[in-house]
């Protein structure tokens, strides 16, 4: 008998971009005119075809499901395609994965009453997905996001944050961390790893890193991530492992 070969279904869809939103030289949100079916946390993968060449990287939705797809995109000026993407106008086409996976998601998570959401650059992206379907509410009592930028101009979605914060009756909390300059009103200075040491991160947030209550999410630059894993460790915080559950979950986004 001769060998069966398995019929490989591509997975990758035409978009247009719907419109560009420039919050700083470098970071861009694009929203797409696909409409895709995922979890809030998970990737999927973009492409641009140059000259026969198609280059492509992973990047989280920042939309709901089902809504257009929005992708939050830092230029990495090495890089071989986010400079391309950025410099996108409405009307281009781009290719994008129609199949999202990935494992960071709410739904990995068990217990816990409180979410912290802490997040660097554009790392803010899944976040975003995660309060704009409101599971990150509907699962936690209390959602405190954290998002650590440079520079005030590097805080992306920050009017619909502040939005979302005002009417949520005080079940959000939004914290504006920046390293290089004065933060916003009621911000933070400094690295997000130093301020959950010395106690400020907590204060700001009207709330403690409690092993037994929170759940801790982390996305962005590594040595944040590796850092904070660090200091909660010293507390009891464990990572989450489908057999071993813990209270952390961690996406490098650099």
């Amino acid at each position: 008998m001769g060998r069966i070969t398995p019929i490989l279904v591509s997975t990758w869809v035409s978009a247009k971009v719907l419109w560009r939103k420039i919050w700083a030289p470098g970071l861009v949100t694009l929203q797409l005119d696909a409409q895709l079916s995922f979890k809030p946390g998970q990737f999927t993968n973009v492409a641009i075809e140059r000259e026969g060449v198609r280059m492509r990287r992973s990047y989280s939705l920042a939309s709901a499901p089902g809504a257009p797809a929005e992708l939050y995109i830092n230029e990495v000026v090495e890089g071989g395609l986010s400079p391309q993407l950025i410099a996108l106008d409405a009307g281009s086409s781009i290719l994008i994965d129609s199949k999202p996976s990935g494992f960071f998601t709410l739904d990995e998570l068990s217990g816990g009453e409180e979410l912290w959401l802490l997040a660097t650059g554009s790392g803010l992206g899944p976040y975003i997905a995660m309060l704009r379907s409101g599971q990150a509410q509907r699962q936690f009592g209390k959602v405190v996001l954290v998002h650590a930028v440079r520079e005030q101009r590097h805080l992306g979605y920050r009017e619909e944050l502040e939005q979302l914060q005002a009417s949520s009756g005080g079940s959000v909390k939004i914290v504006c961390v920046t390293s290089r300059q004065a933060p916003p009103t009621g911000g933070l200075q400094g690295r997000i790893p130093a301020l959950i040491e010395n106690g400020q991160l907590e204060a700001a947030a009207g709330c403690g890193l409690d092993l037994n209550r929170s759940r801790v999410l982390l996305c962005g630059n590594p040595q944040m991530i590796a850092d904070v894993k660090s200091t909660l460790a010293g507390r009891g915080f464990a990572m989450h492992r489908r057999r071993a559950p813990g209270q952390i979950l961690t996406e490098n986004y650099w």
